[in-house]
C-alpha cells in the first residue's frame, strides 16, 4: 500500500495549465498515481496508509528559491522555518560570487570575514570541506531542505589571484578554469558573480567569458550579479547578455531590478532587451524578489579602489584621515561602484543589522538619522559604524520602484527569488516572505499574475533552468517535493517591523514525500539534500 494519498486537492501542476481536481497518491518519496475527478465520477478511489484531506486547498510543486543565501544557515538551523515554512523545498545557493567552496585555508578565512554580513563568521560551523564536492556532502548528511550550488566566480578568483584589481595571468586563468571545470564535475549547477563586489569584480569581460565555456561544456549557467543596478544598468545588462552569447552559456540574471532613481519606469526597456536576445537564440532567465528595497552589506557600497586588498587593506584606509576623505567624496559626489555608480543618499540606507556587540542603538535607522541624533556628518557615522562593527553590518537600501517589479515579474523567463540575507536584528523581509508575497500580494490581491502562472514561475521554470528532469511539475514519477497551501489566506507574515514572523496559509510542505511542514508546524525531519547538476555527458 502506498505511503499517502491526498485527496480533493486542488492541483496546480506548475506547467501553467489550468487546476483541476484530483487524488495525489505519493509512495517512496514520489508521485505514483494522480487521479483527476475521482469523487465526482464515482470510480474506486486510491488508498493509502495515510490519507490527507485536502478541500480547499491548492496542491502545487514546491518552490524553488533561486537567490538563497542560506550557504551557512542550512548548517547551523536544522529548523530553517525561513525557508521551509514558506514552501521552498529547494534553494540555489553559493551567490553573488562569494561562498565557502572551492577553498584553501588562506581563502577560507578572507571570505569568512567577507561575507560575514550575509552568513555570520561561521565561528558555530565546523568548516570541514575545503572542495565544492566536500561541501555538497556535507549538505547531504540531512538539511531542512533541498540545496544546489554554483560555483563564486570571486571566491575562485581569491583563490588564483587574490585580491588585487588586475588581469589575471595566463597560469591564473589556467587555474580558475580548472577550479571551475572540477566544481562542475563535482556537482555544481552554474557559476555565479558579484560584480560590484570585491576581488570578483576585478575580472574583465574575457575572463569571465572564459570561465563561462567552461560552465556551458557542463551544461550549466551563468548567473551575475552585474556590474551596476543602477547609473548604467540597461548598457550592465547588455554586457552580460554579450558575454553569455559568445560563450554560448546560458544566462539566469540575479535579482533582476531596474533601481535608484535613474531607472523609475524603465523595466521595459529592460524588457525589450530581453526579447530582442530571446528572438535572437539566447538563453535567458532571471528572478526577482516582489518588494521594492534592496539588501546588502555597508561595506558593499565603497569604491573598489578601497576595497583592493581585502578587508584588512578596506579597515586600514578607514582609519586614515586622507584616504577616508577621499572614499566619502567618491561615494557622495561622483558615485562609488559600489552604489551601483548613483551618489549615495544616506536617507535610504537602512542599517538592518550588526555583527558587534553594543551597536543595536543603529539598528532600524537609517544612517542619515543616526547621523542627526548625533549631531554630524552622515559619513562620520556611517564610517564609524564600518570601523567599529569591522565591516559586518549589513544594511536595507530604499531605492526600488514598484511599477518595475510588476512589469518584470510578469515576464515569461521570470522566476522566483528571494536573495534572502538571514542574518541581522532586522533582515530583509523577503527572507522570510517571498513565495507567500507572491501568492497572496501579488496574485489575490493585485492580480498582476494569475495563480497558475505564478506558481509555474515558481516551480517548473527554475526546475527547467537547474536541467532537473523530475522535479519542478506535479506528474507521476516526479519527487513528491508539494505545498499544499489555502489560496485564500496565503501571506507572508513578515513586515520590515516583524521581518522574522512566519507566513500563514501553508499547512503543508513534503520533501520527497515526507512531511517537513504539517498543520502548519514544522516537524524535526530533515529531508532535504545537495541537488547535484548532471553533466551532458553523463545525463
Amino acid at each position: 500500500m502506498a505511503d499517502l494519498v491526498i485527496r480533493d486537492a486542488d492541483v496546480v501542476d506548475g506547467s501553467g495549465a489550468s487546476a483541476y481536481r484530483a487524488d495525489v497518491v505519493v509512495d517512496d518519496g514520489r508521485i505514483v498515481s494522480i487521479v483527476k475527478e475521482a469523487a465526482a465520477a464515482g470510480c474506486q478511489r486510491p488508498k493509502a496508509m495515510r490519507e490527507l484531506d485536502a478541500e480547499g486547498l491548492v496542491l502545487s510543486p514546491g518552490f524553488i528559491d533561486m537567490h538563497a543565501h542560506s550557504d551557512l544557515a542550512l548548517l547551523r538551523d536544522p529548523d530553517h522555518s525561513a525557508k521551509a515554512a514558506q514552501g521552498v523545498t529547494l534553494e540555489v545557493i553559493g551567490q553573488d560570487g562569494l561562498s565557502y567552496a572551492p577553498v584553501d585555508d588562506r581563502t577560507l578565512a578572507e571570505v569568512r570575514r567577507a561575507i560575514t554580513g550575509w552568513n555570520g563568521n561561521g565561528d558555530d560551523i565546523d568548516f570541514d570541506w575545503r572542495s565544492v564536492g566536500e561541501y555538497l556532502d556535507r549538505l547531504d548528511r540531512g538539511i531542512a531542505v533541498n540545496a544546489a550550488y554554483l560555483i563564486p566566480q570571486g571566491t575562485v578568483r581569491m583563490l588564483a589571484v587574490g585580491w588585487e584589481d588586475r588581469e589575471a595571468t595566463p597560469e591564473e586563468l589556467d587555474r580558475m578554469r580548472q577550479l571551475v571545470a572540477e566544481g562542475m564535475r563535482q556537482g555544481a549547477v552554474g557559476m555565479s558573480s558579484g560584480l560590484t563586489y570585491t576581488p570578483g569584480m576585478y575580472a574583465k569581460d574575457a575572463e569571465l567569458t572564459d570561465l563561462c565555456r567552461v560552465v556551458a561544456e557542463y551544461g550549466g549557467y551563468y548567473c551575475p550579479h552585474h556590474r551596476s543596478y543602477g547609473a548604467g544598468a540597461l548598457q550592465a545588462y547588455e554586457e552580460m547578455v554579450a558575454l553569455t552569447r559568445e560563450a554560448g552559456c546560458a544566462l539566469h540574471l540575479a535579482h533582476a531590478t531596474m533601481n535608484f532613481g535613474v531607472n523609475k519606469g524603465r523595466a521595459p526597456q529592460l524588457l525589450t532587451l530581453l526579447d530582442d536576445a530571446l528572438a535572437a537564440g539566447a538563453d535567458i532567465s532571471l528572478d526577482t524578489y516582489p518588494y521594492t528595497p534592496g539588501c546588502t552589506t555597508l561595506a558593499a557600497m565603497l569604491p573598489s579602489w578601497a576595497s583592493e586588498g581585502g578587508p584588512e587593506a578596506i579597515i586600514e584606509r578607514l582609519t586614515d584621515e586622507e584616504t577616508a576623505e577621499r572614499i566619502r567624496h567618491h561615494m557622495e559626489v561622483v558615485g562609488a561602484d559600489g552604489c551601483h555608480g548613483v551618489p549615495i543618499e544616506w536617507d535610504t540606507i537602512e542599517i538592518s543589522g550588526v555583527s558587534g556587540t553594543g551597536l543595536d542603538d543603529y539598528v532600524g535607522r537609517t544612517v542619515q538619522e543616526s547621523a542627526d541624533l548625533r549631531g554630524e556628518a552622515p559619513w562620520v557615522t556611517a564610517r564609524r559604524l564600518l570601523l567599529e562593527d569591522r565591516l559586518g553590518s549589513t544594511i536595507l537600501q530604499h531605492v526600488g520602484h514598484e511599477e518595475n517589479v510588476r512589469a518584470i515579474m510578469r515576464h515569461p523567463v521570470h522566476t522566483g527569488g528571494s536573495d534572502g540575507i538571514l542574518q541581522g536584528t532586522k533582515p530583509h523581509p523577503r527572507a522570510y516572505g517571498t513565495f507567500p508575497q507572491y501568492l497572496g500580494r501579488y496574485v489575490r490581491e493585485l492580480g498582476v499574475l494569475s495563480l497558475e502562472e505564478c506558481v509555474a514561475h515558481l516551480t517548473s521554470r527554475p526546475a527547467a533552468r537547474l536541467r532537473l528532469p523530475d522535479r519542478g511539475l506535479v506528474r507521476e514519477g516526479y519527487r513528491a517535493d508539494l505545498v499544499l497551501f489555502d489560496p485564500a489566506t496565503v501571506a507572508a507574515g513578515s513586515t520590515f517591523e516583524r521581518p522574522r514572523a512566519l507566513p500563514t496559509g501553508i499547512p503543508y510542505v513534503l520533501i520527497d514525500g515526507r512531511f517537513v511542514i504539517e498543520d502548519g508546524r514544522r516537524t524535526d525531519v530533515l529531508a532535504g539534500r545537495a541537488v547535484r547538476g548532471t553533466p551532458p555527458a553523463l545525463a
